[in-house]
């Protein structure tokens, strides 16, 4: 299996897709080989020296905690533990979040063991395995390892409440689908699917995806933001909890850390999209799913 890095620097850096292809290798998908980690960080574009959000040890020590924690357990139960702290620790805004250079040295610079073992496929019939998808080392958002837990924290979370993050992570299926749809973006809408989950109304994997599926086709009829508004946004909590990266102490480890102090979405906003959206539920297709259920 990949082993962590032998030589890590003292900050985050950014990395090009085409200088990630050279360390992109058959054997690092494969789980075999490792980075050669100080050829590596030749190559790539240092960040600010003065941000002390970029001190690469915080995250390496968060993702080592992960491991140690979930080594014994199916890989998939890390994303809900993992997504709010490492979107805690990062303190990122959403501009920075959307710089791919970043991610990818994430999975290369500072833990392609993280990615191997969290993606790794299950083994066959006949033991052998697929490799890792070389999309959760450079892919998109809502696919790369670390930039898709990021983002499922910060589109799911409750102003600085973490709960609905952990929630909506905990299910593989509202994970991968919801993350591709821009509908999302609106608090309220993400807050009500992650509702339907705690009700109890969607449970399985082929509800969730029924569920987005028919949410996601409403809306273009339906303006989730006018029926359901949320509140005015303010970026300066946010700037607060950035300025606050350098004092702050490490995410706790067996409770939630908060995130920006920023207002809570409107309850009734999200009381009414879920009753709106028990209702698409109920005439959507689920596979499976036989009409006498549905009724």
């Amino acid at each position: 299996m990949t082993s962590r890095p032998e030589h890590l620097p003292e900050r985050l850096a950014l990395i090009s897709d085409v200088q990630a292809a050279e360390y992109i290798s058959t054997g690092l998908l494969a789980g075999r080989e490792g980075i050669p980690s100080i050829a590596l960080n030749k190559v790539v574009e240092p960040l600010p020296d003065d941000d002390a959000r970029w001190q690469l040890h915080r995250v390496r020590d968060l993702l080592d905690d992960a491991l140690g924690k979930f080594r014994d357990e199916r890989p998939t139960a890390a994303d809900a533990w993992l997504a709010p702290r490492l979107h805690a620790t990062l303190r990122l805004t959403r501009r920075e979040a959307a710089e791919k250079r970043f991610w990818t040295y994430m999975a290369l610079g500072v833990a392609p063991d993280y990615v191997v073992w969290r993606h790794l496929s299950e083994p066959r019939a006949d033991g052998s395995r697929g490799g890792v998808a070389r999309d959760r080392f450079v892919g998109a958002h809502y696919k790369q390892t670390f930039a898709r837990l990021w983002w499922a924290a910060e589109l799911f979370r409750d102003g600085p409440d973490y709960r609905p993050a952990v929630v909506a992570c905990g299910n593989q299926d509202m994970l991968n689908s919801a993350l591709r749809l821009d509908i999302v973006d609106h608090r309220p809408t993400a807050l009500a699917l992650v509702g339907l989950m705690e009700k109890g109304s969607v449970r399985t994997g082929r509800e969730v995806n029924a569920l987005t599926r028919a949410v996601n086709a409403a809306a273009a009829t339906l303006m989730y933001d006018v029926i359901a508004p949320d509140t005015e946004p303010d970026g300066e909590p946010l700037r607060d909890w950035i300025a606050g990266a350098a004092s702050a102490l490490p995410v706790p480890r067996n409770t939630l850390p908060e995130g920006p102090e920023e207002e809570r979405v409107p309850a009734d906003a999200v009381h009414g999209l879920i009753a709106h959206f028990e209702e698409l539920f109920a005439d959507a297709a689920v596979r499976g799913r036989t009409s006498e259920e549905r009724d």
